[in-house]
């Protein structure tokens, strides 16, 4: 039987080993949790979602509502889970974090083609190897990383948004609604008036912040951009970011408030909510001091605070080619966010496509070949063939999806089209032999 090595039981290794072992590979899948946990984990289980629990749009004309689909006609656990799990979201795709983990680390570990070994790896197997270890890889395997990339490695910062109970939240300071009244009313809607806001961005711009290793302002990801940093850029910055309140009438008035801090359901109950976009790295006793400045949040009770942790990822232009493979060496393949895919539900695809293409690989078939006609071919393209010099990291987005070659009115349109083709084109992708291997584990 061939065998193939996974480190790392996150959302992309997670994927990847369901991928290779329903194709009848047996898989050996290295997860250091829970002997071993990293500062920004908190659950034994798989999968687990550290910042948001949200894997944002799920309509056809968003590009990460196509990815989702396309995942979705391929059989991702990933996938599979989330829908199982899903909390009220308006229009996106949240889940109760816990729930959608648990039911991740139920199916892999009940899976018979899949050995799970509950430790840390600190070094690269012999062998076919998928490392799957994410940005919060263990100082161990990073330093075996770095050895094996030369000075191709980088870092940057990510944060994690703080968590408040439903029913400490001051109902009479806010309000339910979705914006532009998208689905039903799930989100909690925390208004200030001018004067409040102005007054919040005040302290927020002077609050503490935590020590972190080697930080800066500029060593971190717009994506990942904390709140405190975002208010230094300017008055406004936050308003059009996470505060932003165009979409959100409130009912007591009919009006749109000056700004809006949004709390999104965490868990299945409704009872606990996290900040929206209110990634940080103030000190706890700071985070308390200042978020309570917004009124509706005057006597939060706050379940988890945010943190800020390092993130690592390659510079992967120049070390992977379009199947995440390490290029001076084919046996080891990357995925996850360490390769440069920014989110979940991209994490989770990238580990789907290596899972895919290894199987193919490994069992003498033809490759998949996603095209970049397709969300997941793109993603691996972008990946593979990205500015080697100023590489970031990158959510799935239309604009690195092959166009159509003809116009067609309006932008939604568009990208429905493009959603419309890039479906069809997974469903005869489907039709190759390396689909017809599943449901062997």
């Amino acid at each position: 039987m061939k065998e193939v090595t996974v480190l790392g039981a996150g959302l992309a290794g997670s994927e990847c080993a369901w991928q290779l072992a329903k194709r009848g590979i047996k898989v050996r899948l290295y997860e250091m949790k829970p002997v071993k946990m990293t500062p920004a984990h908190k659950s034994p289980y798989f999968a687990e979602l550290v910042c948001s629990n949200s894997l944002r749009s799920d309509e056809l004309s968003n590009a990460v509502g196509l990815l989702k689909a396309e995942m979705r006609k391929m059989g991702s656990l990933i996938m599979e889970s989330a829908d199982k799990n899903r909390v009220a979201a308006g229009g996106a795709l949240a889940v109760d974090r816990e729930g959608f983990a648990r039911y991740i680390t139920e199916k892999l570990t009940e899976c018979d083609n899949i050995e799970i070994i509950s430790e840390e790896a600190t070094d690269f197997p012999d062998g076919e190897l998928v490392v799957a270890t994410g940005p919060l890889t263990s100082d161990a395997l990073a330093e075996k990383l770095e050895t094996l990339c030369d000075s191709a490695g980088l870092h940057f910062y990510d944060a994690v948004a703080p968590i408040v109970t439903l029913d400490s939240v001051d109902m009479d300071s806010a309000f339910f609604a979705s914006r532009y009244d998208k689905g039903t009313a799930d989100y909690v809607n925390c208004p200030m008036d001018e004067s409040e806001y102005k007054a919040f961005r005040k302290e927020l711009c002077s609050a503490k912040e935590a020590a972190v290793h080697g930080f800066d302002d500029g060593g971190v990801f717009e994506g990942c951009m904390p709140v405190e940093v975002m208010a230094r850029r300017g008055e406004d910055t936050l308003r059009y970011g996470p505060l932003k309140p165009v979409g959100l009438k409130d009912p007591r008035t009919g009006r749109e408030n000056y700004a809006v801090v949004q709390l999104r359901r965490d868990n299945a109950d409704g009872t606990i909510y996290n900040m929206v976009g209110f990634q940080t790295h103030l000190t706890w006793g700071e985070q308390k001091r200042v978020f309570s400045m917004i009124p509706a949040l005057k006597n939060a009770e706050f379940v988890r605070y945010g943190v800020m942790h390092r993130n690592t990822y390659l510079n992967s232009p120049r070390l992977l080619d379009k199947y995440y493979r390490l290029k001076a060496e084919p046996r080891i393949s990357f995925a996850g966010q360490m390769t440069g895919v920014e989110g979940y539900v991209e994490s989770a695809a990238s580990g789907m496509l290596v899972g895919i293409e290894t199987a193919a690989r490994l069992l003498e078939l033809p490759p998949a070949d996603f095209p970049q006609e397709t969300a997941i071919g793109a993603l691996g393209l972008y990946i593979s063939g990205g500015s080697v010099g100023d590489f970031q990291p990158m959510n799935i987005n239309f604009g690195i999806i092959t166009p159509l070659g003809y116009r067609v009115k309006g932008k939604r349109n568009k990208n429905a089209e493009i959603s419309a083709r890039s479906l069809a084109i997974i469903d005869e992708i489907m039709k190759k032999e390396v689909f017809g291997y599943e449901n062997n584990s």
